[in-house]
């Protein structure tokens, strides 16, 4: 392809994938965390071959086939394939084996967070080389970014469980390299082709697979990958030979897309803490929203209620759950119903108190560490505590204990939703809408 005809197509591309990035929002309901980042490097590809178009920067039609476009393409493809995405390019810190914090950079967190995904567009060749040990100095191959994953994952539970990995392959990936991956516990994505064995002698040089007369390795069962790795013969005289493969990507062995349902480790106890045992049982979550209060911030709530029942959302995920809380929660629970709460309020929080396991104040040894602050109290320690040595997932509406709770390293496996006063004492001085 000519170079101006291949600058034109890959400025086509900068533009069409702005588009898909917006859309992306649109079919996840949501807004997609890092989304922002994402165009902001498609602009930047964009900007820089407007520039080479206009003639200000001049580059060889190799550099135009390496640009940055491969991979921002694979990660908006992968996007693309899942269901709840709910970032981009997310950063996640981890510790090393020797102890030493990393960052990673996870291409797609889907699937509520239960899944990352690391799109490859390089080529299947490149890859299997860097993997072979002939990449160029600082090449760091797939597979050792996959222990990387591993390791990070390991540290960052998704409701108690890792999340799963997979690697999603666009131009390809040899069998032995799937081989290993798959050994490691990572799924991959994509084309997976055969490799062609070529012996030389041991002077470092590889002659053409075509030339030599090598022929295909042929894989028969294509839920099995022989190992194609390099090693090492002798020859009928003794003398010492090298076994190189390269990747034959006309030949593909298997072609695997993105499953559509993925199967996920859902946790089975909820944790209420005492702003859901409020928002459950509230005079606003059962009907009565059409008012405007005195207090401004009821009013609010009650505006969103109209807009968004609250109840479906907390039901929906209370299904099939182990349901608790912890005394803390429930004593301060039954003060504040016993001061502000109306008649039907109270009675719906017997009922509600009824399905709950009331169990002991337990916070877990990681909670225990955390600094205490205007976000940070001793009740919210307790409660978000008590569901981490539960293993439950904590109900909440108390969005800033998460965040504060995180910005000292400690995660929870939370279930965050909007909050709901008991506003029925205060109905007959309210307004109807």
């Amino acid at each position: 392809m000519a170079v101006q005809a291949m600058l034109q197509e890959r400025i086509r591309v900068a533009q069409e994938l702005l588009g898909r990035v917006d859309l992306l929002c649109d079919r996840q309901s949501q807004d997609v965390e890092g989304r922002a980042k994402l165009c902001s490097k498609l602009r930047a590809e964009l900007r820089f071959l407007s520039k080479v178009d206009a003639g200000k920067v001049s580059i060889k039609e190799s550099h135009l086939q390496s640009t940055n476009l491969t991979h921002l393409k694979a990660i908006v493809e992968s996007a693309e394939s899942l269901e709840g995405v709910i970032s981009v390019l997310h950063v996640f810190a981890y510790e090393d084996t020797d102890g030493v914090k990393q960052s990673l950079v996870v291409d797609v967190v889907a699937n509520g967070g239960h899944t990352w995904v690391k799109a490859i567009g390089r080529k299947a060749e490149a890859l299997h080389n860097i993997w072979q040990g002939r990449g160029q100095y600082g090449d760091k191959s797939v597979v050792h970014q996959a222990e990387d994953f591993i390791q990070a994952s390991h540290q960052q539970p998704v409701q108690y469980s890792n999340p799963h990995i997979i690697f999603a392959f666009y131009n390809g990936v040899s069998c032995p390299m799937a081989d290993r991956l798959r050994e490691m516990g990572i799924s991959v994505r994509g084309d997976i082709v055969a490799v062609n064995s070529v012996v030389t002698e041991d002077d470092g040089e590889v002659d053409d697979a075509d030339d030599q007369g090598a022929e295909s390795e042929v894989v028969e069962d294509k839920e099995h990958f022989d190992e194609g790795v390099d090693s090492t013969d002798e020859d009928d005289n003794g003398e010492l030979c090298m076994e190189h493969t390269r990747v034959d990507r006309d030949t593909i062995v298997a072609s695997l897309a993105f499953p559509t349902e993925v199967k996920v480790d859902v946790c089975k106890r909820a944790n209420l803490d005492i702003t859901t045992l409020i928002t459950y049982v509230s005079s606003l979550s059962h009907g009565s929203c059409h008012f405007t209060f005195k207090e401004q911030v009821l009013t609010e709530q009650a505006a969103q209620e109209r807009r968004e029942k609250v109840l479906p959302c907390l039901e929906e995920f209370m299904q099939d759950k182990e349901l608790y809380a912890c005394q803390s929660a429930v004593q301060d629970f039954r003060v504040i119903l016993e001061t502000l709460g109306g008649p039907g309020e109270k009675a719906r929080a017997e009922k509600l108190l009824a399905r709950l396991h009331v169990v002991p104040d337990q916070p877990s040894d990681r909670t225990q560490r955390l600094t205490t602050s205007s976000k940070v109290n001793h009740r919210s320690l307790m409660i978000f505590g008590t569901g981490d040595s539960l293993q439950a997932v904590t109900m909440t509406a108390n969005s800033g204990f998460v965040r504060a709770a995180a910005n000292q390293g400690v995660r929870y496996s939370v279930f965050i939703h909007q909050p709901r006063a008991l506003t029925e004492g205060k109905e007959w001085r309210a307004t109807p809408v």
